[in-house]
């Protein structure tokens, strides 16, 4: 683990050329948009924010339907992705809350977090490359809603993993995807996330740091699920020994 002076994460040029950055809850606050989209579309079974983090964080749209409707003991029929949203079907309820997020996010708009735009600042002035990973399907709106999608070359997120016919997190493959088409080895990538799913998905996939941001009171999750540091804020990391 790398750690800068008081413990704080260091991305360190001479180890590190590349950190891939999850969206929702790390660059923006998007993950309360999809927490309140989750809690409407679930409101019958008693939806909480527990489910949200045990079933839903980090995951696949559908995979996150998948997951808490097998909590409750709900079975559906799989469906097709180009179900009207509705209850019927895995897909149509995966679609509906879609149309809840959109419907959220084009009346309110969303600004990234200042600590995630110093960061990303920073590392361009270091010539540290940065990506962004997502499971979600609208990771590229919300880019563009924050004014950042310019700023990132590679973006994986959930077009890409379903055209791609790979696993979503908890599996690594997503980030795997994503070093390979920056040109970056996996010992010198830096994983920068906030849902449990996530940091499991980096812990696995043999990457130089992973560090966990705990925006929400969860950093002995994050840490329980291979998090090599967690932070509070993404200023308390540090580039070659400056803060952010």
């Amino acid at each position: 683990m790398a750690e800068g002076p008081g413990g704080l994460a260091l991305i360190d040029r001479s180890q590190h050329e590349l950190v891939l950055f999850d969206l929702d809850g790390v660059i923006t606050p998007t993950a309360d948009l999809h927490r309140a989209a989750w809690a409407e579309l679930f409101a019958v079974y008693g939806f909480t924010d527990r489910d949200y983090l045990t079933f839903i964080d980090g995951r696949s749209r559908y995979d996150g339907v998948r997951a808490f409707l097998a909590s409750r003991e709900v079975d559906l029929p799989e469906g097709q992705p180009d179900d009207a949203p509705g209850d019927g079907t895995v897909c149509a309820l995966g679609n509906r809350k879609d149309a809840v997020f959109r419907e959220r996010l084009d009346r309110g708009g969303v600004a990234a977090y200042t600590d995630a735009a110093n960061l990303i600042d920073r590392l361009d002035e270091e010539g540290v490359a940065s990506a962004v990973v997502s499971s979600s399907r609208n990771a590229r709106a919300v880019l563009s809603a924050a004014g950042l999608l310019e700023r990132f070359e590679v973006i994986v997120d959930g077009v890409v993993i379903e055209s791609e016919g790979i696993p979503g997190k908890p599996h690594p493959e997503p980030f795997l995807l994503a070093a390979r088409r920056s040109g970056a080895s996996p010992a010198r990538t830096i994983i920068i996330e906030d849902a449990e799913s996530g940091v499991a998905a980096g812990a696995s996939g043999g990457f130089g740091l992973v560090i966990g941001v705990d925006r929400v009171g969860a950093r002995d999750t994050l840490l329980a699920a291979g998090a090599d540091v967690v932070v509070e804020s993404l200023n308390e990391v540090t580039v070659n020994g400056a803060t952010t």
